[in-house]
């Protein structure tokens, strides 16, 4: 299964806190919260059953994405985000690798650059967003602009409450005009994750995704757990669904399920003959 999170405004009010000074303090508390849900499926999951029920998913997923494309009425937008080694990338390929080229494109944000900083920091998140008709994949996306600095310490309260209020304002516009949000975050287990970095460095054919400032950012596991915390509770208007990643085939099952159903759930038709 998959979990959702949806905290009303005001509850678990320690997630926002008056300066980073009061990071210590809540930092045990997010650490609790995250461990409540598990990052493995359920020890009796078959996981040929799960593989069958995801090939049937995907599927799904390619005939409509058909009609999507063909009627250009809606867009999907999907948020993939994640502890690094989490499998953003990995999900990305096994579920749309059978999709029609032309109806899905991917986008990775990674640090911004000198020309993205000299606009508000929402610029290059727009203009990326998808077409009527089109599949469009964040590998990250505008919620880097607020973990980042929330596991760094470099942004005060009053911005970082700016920013949410942004981020969701830009969420709604974009549900309004058409476009389906789809917000994934991809939950692995520390331990997981060392096993993935250490595959990285032994796995000659692994050894391009490794980035030695990875493992710096791997330091700071407890930060960006608490800075994830923070963005659940204030940036849940459109839910975040919570994946269980240590299997990768869980992963991709959840996901794909996911998405199969909220095509299912759009009012898609091949248009007719133009009168």
């Amino acid at each position: 299964m998959y979990f959702y999170i949806f905290l009303k405004p005001g509850q678990c009010s320690w997630f926002f806190f008056e300066t980073f000074l009061f990071v210590s303090r809540i930092k045990s508390n997010m650490k609790e919260k995250f461990e409540k849900i598990s990052t493995l499926p359920k020890s009796n999951t078959s996981k040929k059953k799960i593989k069958e029920e995801t090939a049937k998913y995907i599927q799904i997923i390619r005939e409509r994405q058909h009609i999507l494309y063909a009627q250009s009425k809606y867009s999907l937008l999907i948020v993939f985000q994640g502890m690094d080694t989490s499998g953003k990338d990995g999900a990305t390929k096994a579920i749309f690798s059978s999709v029609n080229p032309q109806g899905v494109s991917v986008t990775s944000f990674k640090k911004p650059t000198d020309l993205e900083r000299s606009y508000d920091f929402m610029w290059r998140i727009h203009k990326e967003v998808p077409t009527k008709g089109m599949i469009k994949i964040f590998n990250r996306s505008h919620y880097e602009d607020v973990l980042v600095p929330m596991a760094n310490r470099t942004i005060e309260q009053k911005e970082v409450k700016r920013r949410f209020d942004h981020i969701n304002d830009f969420e709604k516009l974009l549900e309004e005009n058409g476009t389906v949000v789809l917000k994934f975050y991809l939950h692995i287990s520390e331990e997981e994750q060392s096993k993935r970095f250490e595959e990285r460095l032994t796995n000659p054919m692994k050894n391009w995704k490794f980035n030695p400032s990875d493992t710096e950012t791997a330091k700071q596991w407890p930060e960006y757990r608490m800075a994830y915390g923070n963005v659940f509770n204030h940036c849940n208007a459109i839910p975040w669904h919570i994946i269980p990643a240590d299997k990768n085939w869980y992963k991709e099952y959840l996901i794909a399920k996911k998405i199969a159903n909220t095509l299912l759930d759009l009012d898609l038709k091949f248009p007719n003959l133009a009168k």
